[in-house]
């Protein structure tokens, strides 16, 4: 996974960075066209398309003997017990192409919620570093000894904090101008590790976590390379706020206009790429 992640991360970010400057529901669309396409591709590929067409048909049938016979109850009760059979059958027949899609719409969905689902920090913005250390590498009592390495830019307005309980230092950060950081953590004398922290107005992919190589930890965060296998440290949090993506004035997750918008797409495209949905 974490070689998936490696791949994807310079694709994402090519692909989005002339969007950057402008506001998220832009690259959004641009992200949305493609996602539609590869989905109707997809599922054109993979699903009985003669027999999909067959069972709307069926649908539609139903349908229109409900309307022809409004006045016999047998009759309707008969056509909803048959446009329901075949609407458990369209269920079927998509279940193999979601499968197929389900998979890539996840890896896409992890890598794009890095770009759209936070904030950059700001000048003068505080933030929480929280270290969390693998509770078998503390020994009970004893307080690690941790070198903190902060570039310019970046100051630390407390000591480190140790929570024994939660295995866990923390630090207030304050960003001091923009930019691209990457701060240095040791603990007890061993290398430093180190942790990505952007200051800007501009939509980039930004890492909240940076978590060990273990394979549903890369799933969920692939922002970021993982740390270390032999580290005593086993995740690095920096507090982001989420982004809301503003729609018609309305402030919302990014996915709703993703999604929305996929769909949308989809459908207006079914017809020039010869798809039955």
């Amino acid at each position: 996974m974490s070689f998936v992640n490696a791949v994807l991360r310079p694709v994402f970010d090519l692909l989005l960075a002339p969007f950057a400057g402008l506001p998220p529901i832009v690259s959004l669309v641009v992200v949305s066209l493609p996602t539609a396409i590869l989905m109707l591709v997809v599922f054109k590929r993979t699903s009985d398309q003669a027999a999909l067409a067959a069972v709307k048909r069926n649908i539609h049938a139903g349908l229109f003997e409900i309307r022809l016979f409004s006045d016999d109850l047998r009759a309707i009760f008969r056509a909803q017990g048959e446009i329901l059979r075949h609407n458990l059958t369209y269920l079927r027949l998509s279940l193999v192409p979601m499968v197929w899609i389900l998979p890539p719409m996840v890896l896409l969905i992890a890598q794009l919620q890095f770009h759209y689902g936070y904030e950059g920090l700001r000048p003068a913005e505080v933030t929480l570093l929280e270290v969390d250390l693998r509770p078998e590498t503390v020994t009970a009592g004893e307080r690690p000894r941790v070198v903190l390495d902060l570039p310019p830019g970046l100051g630390a307005q407390t000591e480190d904090v140790w929570l024994p309980a939660e295995s866990q230092l923390a630090w207030r950060l304050v960003a001091e101008q923009e930019g691209d950081f990457e701060i240095g953590i040791s603990i007890d004398g061993a290398p430093p590790v180190t942790k990505t922290l952007r200051v800007t107005k501009s939509v980039v992919r930004l890492s909240p976590v940076r978590v060990d190589p273990g394979f549903f930890p890369q799933l969920i965060y692939p922002a970021e390379p993982p740390l270390p296998r032999d580290s005593s440290i086993r995740e690095i949090h920096v507090s982001y706020a989420d982004r809301e993506i503003s729609v018609l004035g309305f402030g919302m997750h990014w996915l709703i206009p993703f999604f929305a918008l996929s769909i949308a797409f989809a459908f207006a495209l079914k017809g020039k790429f010869g798809v039955t949905l």
